[in-house]
């Protein structure tokens, strides 16, 4: 009798071995079973790259109709001392910072590109505000790239501080002068003196043309004027960093509520 008794509690102790070794495995391949790709499912492609390109071409166009509508220095009103169009070409990255940096803002433009079709792929198939807001990270990205590795102006600084982000005119300068006109039309022509400058030279542009003009304790809550691939930016990445914060930037698993797995976490009693 015991070594029937002993026999069958070393058949026991097995099986909950087994068990436990089943549901652990069970799980495992659970897990990497049933992830799907975003990537792999053509709605969530139509999510992000249909509001990408979207967001590209208002971008582009409203670039465009601004260069053409607005003139420098001179702003449109739009809401008395709310919001205004206030045409600026910007040969730095942000907020003016790093003009002549083109090349190394260029790179850092492609690999944010890369980064965000790596989470795209990461994600699943129902994480569609994700997708949403990596449209928008793509459609401004892919905007302001473009200002950057097309558009030229040509810059001059002159001696007393001021700079010119302009276009070189049609007309023959004498010795010495350099005539130059508004970027995009050449409307108001001027001429500088080439004593006069501290340096010119052809640089690309990001152009920007929306301004907030509200005020709060006589400060402006919004110095830089900026354009629609900024705006996509800023709300795309806004909407990242809320869905990472409540957790639905990793990737997930697309559980079927019908099927119930085990937990290896538990003893093999609780899961039977």
């Amino acid at each position: 009798m015991p070594e029937l008794l002993n026999s069958v509690a070393g058949g026991d102790t097995e099986l909950n071995r087994l068990s436990a070794a089943s549901a652990t495995s069970a799980a495992a391949n659970y897990d990497g079973a049933t992830f799907r790709s975003a990537g792999t499912s053509l709605t969530s492609h139509v999510r992000v790259w249909g509001v990408a390109i979207l967001g590209l071409a208002i971008d582009l166009w409203s670039k465009n109709w601004a260069v053409q509508n607005l003139e420098m220095h001179h702003p449109r009103v739009i809401i008395q001392d709310i919001f205004s169009l206030r045409l600026s070409l910007n040969p730095g990255a942000l907020f003016g910072i790093g003009a002549g940096w083109a090349p190394i803002f260029i790179g850092a433009s492609v690999l944010a590109l890369l980064f965000v079709i790596y989470l795209f792929w990461q994600s699943t198939p129902r994480q569609w505000c994700l997708h949403l807001a990596l449209g928008c990270v793509l459609g401004g990205a892919i905007g302001n790239l473009y200002d950057r590795s097309f558009v030229t102006a040509y810059v001059v600084e002159l001696r007393d501080g001021r700079r010119d982000v302009c276009q070189i005119g049609p007309q023959n300068p004498a010795p010495g002068e350099v005539w130059v006109g508004d970027f995009g039309t050449g409307k108001n022509p001027r001429r500088y003196i080439l004593d006069g400058i501290v340096r010119s030279s052809t640089q690309p542009v990001v152009r920007d043309f929306l301004s907030i003009e509200w005020r709060v304790g006589g400060r402006s809550i919004w110095p830089w004027v900026f354009n629609i691939a900024d705006a996509l930016l800023v709300v795309g990445v806004g909407v990242l960093l809320v869905n990472f914060w409540f957790g639905g930037g990793g990737r997930q698993l697309s559980r079927d509520p019908g099927v119930m797995m085990p937990d290896p976490s538990l003893p093999p009693s609780a899961t039977s």
